[in-house]
C-alpha cells in the first residue's frame, strides 16, 4: 500500500526477474515527482564500473544530493538524465537520492544491454 511519501513500484530485469521499487519522495519530491509522471521507465543497461543505469531522460536538476549509496538504493544523476541502481556501497558523484530495490541481488544478474524497468502495477 503506497503512501504519499513512499511509492511502491516494480523493478525489472527482462528475462531475469522482478523485484519492488520503492520511491520515496521525502528524499527528493520534485524528482521523485518528475519520474512518477514518466513511467514506466525504461532502457538498455549500460555499466559505469559495476553500476548499471539507465538513461531516463527526465528533466530535474540536482535534488538533496548525497554521494554515499548503499546496495540497492536507486539514484539519479542529472548531469546524464540518468537512473542509476548501486550493486554494493560506493562512494560516487553527487547524485539525487530516490529510493531502494527490494531485492539488490536481482541486480547482480545486470549485463550491458539489458532491458530495466521501473513500472507501477
Amino acid at each position: 500500500m503506497a503512501s504519499v511519501s513512499l511509492q511502491e513500484l516494480f523493478f525489472e530485469v527482462q528475462g531475469k526477474g522482478t523485484t519492488g521499487c520503492n520511491l520515496k519522495r521525502h528524499l527528493s519530491p520534485r524528482t521523485v515527482g518528475a519520474m512518477l509522471r514518466k513511467l514506466p521507465v525504461e532502457g538498455h543497461a549500460h555499466l559505469l564500473g559495476s553500476m548499471p543505469y539507465i538513461e531516463a531522460r527526465l528533466d530535474s536538476g540536482v535534488e538533496r544530493p548525497r554521494s554515499e549509496f548503499g546496495r540497492g538504493e536507486v539514484a539519479y544523476l542529472p548531469s546524464s538524465g540518468s537512473v542509476c541502481f548501486f550493486r554494493g556501497t560506493t562512494a560516487s558523484k553527487r547524485m539525487t537520492p530516490l529510493g531502494s530495490i527490494a531485492d539488490p541481488g536481482l541486480l547482480d544478474l545486470v549485463e550491458q544491454g539489458d532491458v530495466l524497468r521501473i513500472y507501477a502495477a
